[in-house]
């Protein structure tokens, strides 16, 4: 079959074999993808009624839509009458190859199981049994996600039993036993078969495994397997409980859906998901520890001093990929620029062991870079160092100076001998000098450097198209509009996924484009379970992200995971205890988790840090708001409007604001100046909608929501979130947002 053309795929190479077919790696000549093609066994070929209830089960099953079920393209009839199944092709190994190494985490098992179900659920609830869940049928793809193989051999709940030449579908060893005995076979017969699978990830062997086919089966009827928890000790009790309900031979004990299975599943999944950042939040005190503040400009040009930011910025970026060190963020560090303070002040309040400091004077292509390691507890140099170079070598001192601080701090590389730890994205220095300048424009969190960044990072991507972090520097900046309300969300977010994208085509280990990725998918897509998956990723290339976690924050609380959402900002506070954004966002969380009088000393404290951002201002009036101190709401929303420069965020707070303290002229003003804006550039219809919710104006706030709901605005997440007074509500409006998908 090796290089033939069925149908319009050419066969490139064959993948499996089973009882159910062939399968072949091929080419879609039509649309230049890869598939892989499943070639039916003959005897279906010469039983009409068997093929006609075959291809009616495979069509149902080629509608199922879930990120965990293999997408079937297409099923088809060729020459000699043979069915011919397409599917999506993806690269990985199998679940069966992954178990063959040993038994694996206990996490990962459960993850993996948890997919597996959600899978399955989807499959239920349209009334598709899969009949065969076993490890060789779930595939674990190259960037982790888990897809369930061979659907189109299951068989539609109610309908005709499609079985080989009258035999039993299934593999033994994972068969239920109402399965074995030849009974009627529902969706319980998943959760059994999925119970097996599980208790086989969690111990290494299948409870049921024998010399014998028929042994096998007969020890599925009689036999109850050894407890999960005999044969591993670190097996949670609520693992032990879900494994022996899925393996009740009576199906009456078993859960009675897969929805029951997935919940208990999910639960423990959060349970252990917070014990473990509990352990990290908990390991992070006790970590060797550094703040690296920007390299101070040395040059004759003012202009050069994005230089040494740039420089400070790689090397925290370089030092985070280690293992066991934890590296305060840049906002953090930052914040001490150009001011006189003693070293062991500073790192008392970043709450470090160590900091670097250094220069650079940079003259054409020359440079000239000293860098200085600091003890924090009595001030004195641990390592210093002067680099005369070119400035092509600006890579390799980056390197030298994270390998010294590494030796000096006597930490363990878990790097390969000879891997930089500074990694090289570009070769090319003018279009790494744009980069720097982006970071510079973009830090300085004003519209005219907004614009410059996006400019600088354009000018980066179009001298090297490989250079993934412009790529990214590219995505947030279309992602932001959206989210802050500039641009239209379907042009930015279609910009923010197509630069996310190619940051990944570059380097799909590249954790910022992962956490963008993340950000799309729950802010606009209201993909939870791909988004959860990205932040996992993203976390797990660097655990060190403070942007990361405040995000994945605000995705576990609009998902009502209020408790593993806390847990997140705190870790980031330890990474950046001086970032505005990070503070603020962990009183977001506190605020919905209950501690309303925390999360207001919280941005009390915030502004302290930082009286020039507005951020705080406004979430601090969106608080009083909710607790209806209408006065003080007000006051923050106006020095939030103040701050930002006219954000149109802040406007609708202030006017909302204004209308309910019965400003009415001033709240007047403010409305059409949002208005006239909107006429211009787009502006959220839900702030406009809120607006006159405050008003008390139900039907405008009604047509307003309908505009929303059309531009997919993703601000419609926040709207069960917001303060009562301007909470777009009503049976109406809550039928509308329902309809449409949101909650």
């Amino acid at each position: 079959m090796i290089g033939k053309t069925v149908s319009h795929y050419k066969i490139l190479e064959e993948l499996g074999r089973g009882g159910m077919g062939v399968v072949y790696r091929a080419e879609d000549t039509k649309l230049g993808r890869q598939a892989a093609i499943k070639l039916l066994p003959v005897h279906l070929s010469g039983d009409d009624a068997a093929k006609k209830r075959f291809i009616n089960e495979a069509k149902t099953a080629s509608a199922l839509d879930h990120p965990n079920i293999c997408t079937i393209y297409e099923i088809d009839e060729i020459e000699g009458g043979r069915i011919i199944m397409a599917m999506a092709y993806y690269e990985g190994e199998t679940l069966r190859d992954r178990i063959e190494g040993g038994r694996l985490e206990i996490e990962e098992a459960v993850d993996i199981a948890l997919s597996a179900a959600r899978g399955l659920a989807k499959a239920h609830e349209g009334r598709i049994v899969h009949r065969d869940v076993k490890p060789a049928n779930i595939l674990v793809t190259e960037d982790g996600r888990i897809k369930i193989l061979d659907f189109g051999l299951a068989k539609l709940a109610g309908g005709t039993r499609l079985t080989r030449d009258g035999s039993t579908l299934g593999t033994a060893e994972y068969m239920s036993p109402e399965q074995v005995q030849g009974g009627d076979v529902d969706h319980r017969t998943d959760i059994w078969s999925l119970g097996v699978v599980l208790y086989e990830m969690i111990t290494g062997r299948n409870p049921f495994r024998r010399d014998y086919e028929q042994a096998a089966m007969y020890s599925i009827v009689n036999d109850d397997p050894d407890p999960v928890s005999s044969l591993r000790e670190d097996t949670p009790p609520e693992l032990a409980t879900i494994v022996e309900r899925a393996l009740s031979k009576d199906t009456a004990g078993r859960y009675r859906d897969m929805e029951g299975m997935r919940d208990d599943l999910e639960i423990l999944m959060r349970r252990m998901q917070t014990d473990s950042t509990v352990k990290l939040h908990n390991e992070l005190q006790s970590m060797p520890s550094i703040a690296v503040l920007p390299f101070v400009n040395m040059s004759p040009d003012p202009e050069n001093e994005y230089f040494g930011n740039g420089l400070a910025e790689e090397l925290i970026n370089a030092l985070a990929r280690i293992r066991g060190l934890r590296v305060v963020a840049r906002t953090s560090a930052f914040r001490f620029r150009g001011r006189e303070e003693d070293i062991r002040e500073i790192g008392r309040i970043l709450n470090v062991g160590s900091i670097l400091e250094g220069s650079v004077r940079k003259s054409g292509n020359k440079l000239r870079i000293t860098a200085q390691l600091i003890n924090v507890d009595d001030g004195y140099h641990v390592w210093s160092e002067r680099y005369d170079r070119e400035l092509e070598d600006i890579f390799e001192i980056q390197d030298e100076i994270a390998r010294a601080i590494v030796d000096k701090l006597e930490i363990t590389l878990s790097l390969k001998p000879g891997t930089p730890i500074v990694k090289k994205y570009t070769s090319d220095l003018a279009a790494y000098n744009l980069y720097l300048k982006g970071l510079y424009h973009w830090n300085r969190m004003t519209p005219d450097g907004w614009v410059a960044s996006k400019e600088c990072y354009e000018e980066a991507v179009g001298i090297d198209p490989e250079f993934a972090p412009a790529y990214v520097g590219l995505a947030i900046w279309y992602q932001s509009q959206a989210y802050w309300g500039s641009m239209h969300p379907k042009e930015a977010r279609a910009q923010s996924l197509e630069n996310t994208e190619r940051a990944l085509e570059i380097d799909d280990k590249f954790a910022p484009a992962h956490t963008l990725l993340a950000c799309n998918l729950y802010l606009i897509e209201r993909n939870w379970i791909e988004s959860e998956r990205e932040f996992k990723l993203a976390l797990e290339l660097d655990p060190s992200s403070s942007i990361t976690r405040v995000n994945y924050a605000l995705h576990l609380l609009m998902h009502d995971r209020f408790e593993d959402a806390a847990v997140q900002p705190r870790i980031a506070q330890q990474y950046d205890p001086l970032s505005q954004i990070v503070n603020t966002w962990a009183a977001i969380v506190s605020y919905y988790t209950g501690n309303v009088e925390e999360s207001i000393k919280l941005l009390e404290r915030t502004i302290e840090i930082d009286p020039t951002s507005w951020q705080p201002h406004y979430h601090l009036a969106w608080e009083y708001l909710s607790q209806s101190r209408l006065e003080e709401a007000a006051g923050e929303a106006k020095k939030a409007v103040e701050l930002s420069g006219g954000a149109s965020i802040a406007l609708m707070l202030h006017s909302s604001a204004s209308y309910l303290t019965g400003r009415t002229g001033e709240a007047d003003e403010l409305l059409e100046r949002l208005l006239e804006r909107g006429r211009q550039v787009y502006v959220p219809p839900i702030f406009i909608a809120w607006i006159n919710m405050s008003r008390g104006r139900i039907d405008e706030t009604y047509s307003w929501i309908e505009k929303a709901i059309e531009a997919d605005d993703p601000w419609l997440n926040f709207n069960r979130l917001s303060p009562a007074p301007i909470r777009a509500r009503g049976k109406r409006i809550e039928a509308l947002l329902k309809n449409a998908g949101w909650k």
